[in-house]
């Protein structure tokens, strides 16, 4: 319902006199259809690594006209292959982002702040968790996954919000030779949609709609049959223009040789374009980049030769022991030996006619496959272990070391090629929360409210709109207009979720830091020092911590010394039961001051030349050592 809706809100706004029609949309089809041609390959290759990652990587092999043996002997499927994508998703998983928005300008600090808890919920609503896993497997099988970053109109019944969703390589379609899509002419994404969809939002396209036409979409192998003689291929056109010297970025929804809706056809749009980025919303996360296209290979490319090795050696080590394991005999024709007998092994007897002899059935002897071949079938199994980092360390083995520091250090050191990955994956995830925020920026005019938690965990109610992402007014400066700024903002991104082990290293280190004295105040502008040479997360907050603690020492620390001055000075009795509750020895040789004279006429007491004698000086004595009592030290 609601992609109907959002197709209908869409056509109204379409206005007569287009200047999108049907010649535009002729020429487009001319470079859709370049642009399909140039991705023969990649998608050929999306396609076969589906099926190996599906354990249906036989029909591939048979495709090829590779050797697999006689079509009679078993096919085993060992999952070493799916193993290692298990491992890396675990490892994508551990590693889920969590953005953090910094201002470049002091100005934008509140709403840096608050897009930093807002970001997560508007990805929580979109359910990011789970589009984020689906990218994960889809990035580990076929090198690389798209992110799409776009404004639904029907979100919030009608109110509209951004919509965050994992976008099909095959349904992309993008200038051959550019590594990064943002470069390309033009982008196109299809997908099929049902007539009847269509026709419902679209009465003027009864009987119009002729299926896919003559551009058709490859698809991966489904275990369930799709018929796609009823749907029709609709394609979303990003195209970039240059207008007064700023690009900007196009849109165009057609099917067929019908415009669903243009940009360049909305009076309103014309001049401002779909997106005021100005870029395609889409941001594709590569694993191991290629030269000549946006898409990267993944560990199936790289781990799916080993293992066509690995099940072609088990096909014959299964097949040799097979054979050994099921007895077969020479049988001479005239032997007399009731075969259905002999083959049925429930018969405790067999009839024969005439005389047993050896050369009426002798049995088949099986040659079993030398050791060599199992060490060779075990080789290739450690290679695509150690070709995609995928050693038993990283699947919880300690490979023969028992002490935790070295098994720690193994596990940091296998841990190397994942961490590449994810941050590969964080950058991509940056520009993702980038894309978040223009959209925001475009499409927040009226303030929404956000659940989010405050300090110390409570419940906030806020609300927020784009006026503080807006260009600010800069105000004039001798009379001459500064012009406006646009806020741009920072994404840092870290780990959401941290792993057990991270977990005990950063609290060992918090317990042997404690143990040497670390959290000491006296010691604040070491621990200063020696945090400045550290790295670990929370290190900053740490630091602010340990600064606060060192000036409230030396706070409290003058505050000891003027109430012991004054004790010493004013009551030198009770010197020494002050510094037993201050914890402190009190100086030796110490007097106190003698009763002086009357002060000056209209000469205020002061702390100097108060006489504790005179009646009306005592308030001042008497505060003193209340100030004094109320020290306390920091807990």
């Amino acid at each position: 319902m609601a992609f109907m809706d959002r197709f209908k809100k869409e056509a109204a706004e379409q206005l007569p006199g287009a200047r999108i029609g049907k010649e535009a949309i002729k020429k487009a089809n001319e470079v859709f259809r370049e642009y399909k041609e140039g991705k023969v390959n990649l998608e050929r290759r999306l396609i076969e690594n589906e099926k190996w990652f599906r354990l249906r990587h036989w029909e591939v092999m048979d495709a090829a006209g590779r050797p697999s043996g006689n079509p009679m002997d078993a096919r085993p499927t060992s999952a070493w292959l799916f193993n290692i994508l298990m491992g890396k998703q675990a490892d994508a998983i551990e590693a889920y982002p969590e953005p953090r928005i910094l201002p470049r300008m002091m100005d934008d600090k509140q709403t840096a702040a608050m897009l930093s808890d807002i970001t997560p919920l508007v990805l929580e609503q979109n359910g990011f968790e789970q589009v984020y896993s689906n990218g994960a497997w889809k990035k580990n099988k076929h090198g690389s996954v798209v992110y799409g970053v776009f404004w639904d109109k029907s979100k919030l019944n009608g109110l509209g919000d951004i919509a965050i969703r994992e976008t099909d390589v095959l349904n992309l379609f993008w200038q051959p030779g550019v590594e990064d899509i943002q470069d390309s002419r033009n982008l196109f994404h299809a997908e099929l949609v049902d007539n009847e969809v269509l026709e419902e939002a679209y009465p003027e396209l009864q009987g119009k709609l002729k299926g896919q036409g003559s551009i058709t979409l490859n698809t991966y192998a489904y275990d369930d049959h799709i018929n796609t003689d009823k749907k029709s291929l609709v394609v979303d056109w990003y195209y970039k223009r240059v207008v007064e010297g700023r690009t900007v970025l196009h849109y165009c929804k057609y099917v067929g040789e019908h415009v669903l809706f243009a940009t360049e056809n909305d009076e309103k749009m014309a001049q401002t374009g779909w997106y005021d980025d100005g870029l395609y919303p889409f941001v594709v996360d590569v694993l191991f980049p290629v030269e000549g296209s946006p898409c990267g290979i993944g560990y199936v490319d790289i781990a799916k030769s080993p293992q066509e090795s690995i099940d072609l050696l088990g096909q014959q080590l299964v097949k040799n022991a097979t054979m050994a394991a099921t007895p077969r005999y020479f049988k001479r024709k005239d032997g007399g030996v009731n075969e259905a007998e002999f083959m049925d092994w429930t018969r405790p007897l067999v009839d024969v006619e005439g005389t047993i002899d050896p050369s009426v059935l002798m049995p088949i002897q099986v040659t079993p496959l030398s050791g060599a071949y199992l060490a060779v079938y075990q080789e290739k199994v450690n290679e695509l272990k150690n070709t995609s980092a995928n050693t038993d360390v990283m699947n919880g083995g300690t490979g023969g070391m028992t002490t935790a520091s070295g098994v720690a250090a193994m596990q940091e050191s296998a841990g190397r090629s994942s961490r590449a990955s994810t941050l590969g994956t964080y950058r991509a995830y940056a520009r993702l929360i980038t894309m978040v925020i223009e959209r925001m920026r475009q499409f927040y005019d009226i303030p929404r409210t956000f659940r989010i938690l405050g300090k110390q965990g409570a419940m906030q109610f806020v609300q927020f709109s784009n006026q503080g992402l807006l260009p600010q007014n800069q105000g004039n400066a001798f009379g001459i207009e500064l012009g406006y700024r646009l806020p741009v903002f920072d994404v840092e991104v870290k780990a959401a979720k941290q792993t057990p082990f991270s977990r005990q290293a950063q609290n060992e280190l918090a317990i042997q830091m404690f143990t040497m004295g670390a959290f000491n105040p006296q010691m604040a502008d070491q621990i200063t020092m020696l945090l400045d040479m550290m790295d670990f997360p929370g290190k900053e907050e740490l630091a602010v911590k340990v600064a606060q603690n060192g000036q409230l020492f030396k706070q409290l620390q003058a505050a000891i010394q003027a109430a012991m001055s004054l004790a010493q000075r004013y009551e030198p009795q009770n010197l020494p039961a002050l510094a037993q509750m201050l914890g402190i020895a009190p100086q030796g040789g110490m007097e106190g001051p003698k009763p002086g004279r009357p002060l000056p006429k209209g000469q205020l007491p002061t702390l100097d030349n108060v006489n504790p004698d005179r009646p009306q000086e005592k308030g001042i004595v008497k505060n003193a050592r209340i100030r004094a009592a109320e020290v306390n030290l920091p807990r």
